[in-house]
């Protein structure tokens, strides 16, 4: 794979935070250790975190489509409502879409989110 340089201000250090964050919620859950909501809040951060690095170029989103054919899989297994979700087009013309905000359910009292550069 050829080198990519250098991530834009910030971005190293959210994507290392969103690490550490996945890791204490694999340490605290187990078979019995989720609820409806917590498991679409994950959902929803894979989706935006494969639609974020989808967006590096349509080679790498092509390689993430199933990434978002899974979590929709996951939510329709789970009971979770896929309405806001388009029809997924062939893997083959597989491009970012458009990002729209994902919700911001329990993320605590001021969350503002992660910003970006677009």
């Amino acid at each position: 794979m050829e080198s990519w340089g250098r991530a834009a201000p910030g971005v190293e250090q959210h994507a290392e935070r969103v690490v550490e964050a996945a890791c204490h919620l694999a340490d605290l859950t187990g078979p019995g250790g989720w609820s409806t909501a917590a498991a679409e809040d994950a959902l929803d951060a894979i989706d935006t975190l494969t639609e974020a690095l989808g967006s590096a170029g349509p080679g790498l989103a092509q390689a993430l489509a199933a990434v978002a054919a899974a979590t929709g899989d996951a939510r329709r297994r789970l009971g979770i409502a896929v309405e806001d979700q388009e029809p997924e087009p062939p893997a083959a013309a597989a491009v970012p879409s458009v990002r729209r905000p994902p919700r911001r359910r329990g993320l605590g009292p001021g969350f503002q989110g992660i910003r970006t550069g677009s």
